[in-house]
C-alpha cells in the first residue's frame, strides 16, 4: 500500500563495496611486496654475498663498533678470527659484522 512498484523492479547485485574488495586487497598486497618485502630480500642477498667474500686481511666493523682486521677465515663456519690489536685476537660470528672493507678497496667518501 505504501510501497511503490519501483522497489519490486530491482534485479541482480547492486555493485556494493564487497565487489571491489578483492581487487583492492590485491593492489595493497602488490604495493607491500614491492615496497617492503622485495627490498629486504635484496638487502639480505647482498649481505650474504658480502659475508661469503670475507678473506684474510680485510678490515671489518662489528655490531659492537670495533674495527678489526680479519686474521683467519674458516670455510663452512659461522665464526672468523679478527685481530683487534697486535696482541688481541677474538673470534666473532659473521652475523655480528656490519661492514667489510676489502684491503684493496679504499674507504668510500660520505659525500
Amino acid at each position: 500500500m505504501f510501497t511503490t512498484p519501483a522497489f519490486a523492479q530491482a534485479t541482480g547485485s547492486s555493485g556494493g563495496p564487497m565487489d571491489t574488495f578483492p581487487f583492492v586487497m590485491l593492489i595493497v598486497l602488490a604495493i607491500v611486496f614491492f615496497m617492503v618485502i622485495r627490498p629486504q630480500q635484496q638487502k639480505a642477498k647482498e649481505y650474504a654475498a658480502m659475508m661469503d667474500k670475507i678473506r684474510r686481511g680485510d678490515t671489518v666493523i662489528t655490531a659492537g663498533g670495533f674495527v678489526a682486521r680479519v686474521s683467519k677465515v674458516t670455510e663452512g663456519s659461522d665464526e672468523i678470527e679478527v685481530e683487534l690489536t697486535e696482541t688481541m685476537k677474538v673470534r666473532v660470528l659473521k652475523s655480528t659484522l656490519l661492514s667489510v672493507r676489502s684491503k684493496n678497496e679504499p674507504v668510500k667518501d660520505a659525500t
